[in-house]
């Protein structure tokens, strides 16, 4: 995290806890000394009144300490930008949680961290499931993609990384929604191939439309560029209106989308003439789509799962749609 944020995160937090103790401070004290304890501060709302009462005392207690925990907690813990806190705790430091620090460099390690009630980190945890089941994975690596898709194990193996990994935009059923590509068709917007599914999932993607398609486009155009998109997937349609909006398509829509409409894999352009949306298929979401552009961002993955468990996710993937 960047010097920039790290103070920004932190100086908010700071402004909001300060915050919460200046107003628990002045709720306590009487603001209307002219009107006594107990007297009615003049509101009244479906027949309820407010009084001039203090906060109740357990109440005020027990926000004092909460505020008193967030204080010592972000003092102790990470939590205030690139602070790591006094005790120097990490979720990610590939160590057994003791205070000598031991390092869990082994399998024995960390059965007897877990023997002697030690908790054990995440970093751990990846190890021990890494020396238990990295075989398989190493051994599924080795096979082409072209015959691990014929392997039903090794899919049932993808298809359980993929719930846990991927069905938080895509869906447990693959599907996708709005904004997220449903990857049981056949419609692929940087192509369905085997190659090109395992590029994806290890780097990533990143689509941009800017608004209007960065072009010299009225507002008042676009009704009719709507016209003709719609046109182009064979919907019904205004002719007249559909030949206006292909002249503004004309301004520079095709160096994306072909002239054609059949879009550009290299670029991630979809095909504008089938009948598959990403973000919608209307006439309203068309022309907000060209009127607002669209951003759409699918983080990398190598990093995070490595190259054989993304091997085994690609031939999952790759088998959904070509069943």
């Amino acid at each position: 995290m960047s010097n920039f944020w790290s103070m920004w995160i932190s100086i908010l937090t700071i402004l909001v806890i300060v915050g919460c103790f200046v107003l628990l401070k002045i709720c306590s004290k009487n603001t209307t000394p002219d009107i006594k304890e107990g007297e009615s501060m003049g509101h009244s709302f479906d027949g309820i009144e407010e009084l001039n009462n203090p906060l109740p005392k357990w109440w005020s207690y027990m926000f004092y300490i909460t505020i008193v925990f967030g204080v010592i907690y972000l003092a102790l813990y990470p939590g205030l930008g690139n602070f790591k806190g006094f005790l120097g705790w990490s979720s990610s430091n590939q160590s057994i949680g003791t205070e000598q620090g031991i390092k869990a460099d082994s399998k024995a390690a960390i059965e007897n961290a877990a023997k002697d009630g030690r908790w054990v980190q995440y970093d751990v945890e990846v190890k021990s499931a890494d020396d238990k089941y990295g075989h398989i994975f190493k051994e599924y690596a080795a096979t082409p993609l072209e015959e691990l898709v014929k392997n039903p194990e090794a899919l049932k193996v993808g298809g359980r990384l993929f719930l846990q990994n991927c069905a938080q935009c895509h869906g447990s059923d693959a599907r996708g929604s709005t904004g997220f590509p449903d990857l049981t068709d056949a419609d692929w917007l940087y192509g369905g191939d085997l190659a090109t599914i395992k590029a994806s999932i290890m780097n990533g993607r990143r689509g941009m439309m800017p608004p209007k398609g960065g072009l010299p486009i009225d507002d008042s155009e676009i009704p009719g560029l709507a016209e003709y998109v719609v046109s182009l997937s064979g919907g019904d349609h205004d002719a007249a209106l559909a030949a206006q909006g292909q002249g503004s398509f004309m301004k520079g829509c095709f160096a994306c989308h072909g002239m054609d409409g059949k879009g550009n894999k290299f670029m991630g352009a979809p095909d504008l003439t089938d009948t598959v949306w990403l973000y919608g298929g209307s006439r309203g979401k068309i022309e907000e789509s060209i009127k607002f552009g669209r951003t759409g961002v699918m983080p990398a993955w190598k990093d995070v799962l490595g190259e054989e468990k993304v091997h085994v996710i690609t031939a999952y993937v790759y088998s959904l749609s070509n069943k």
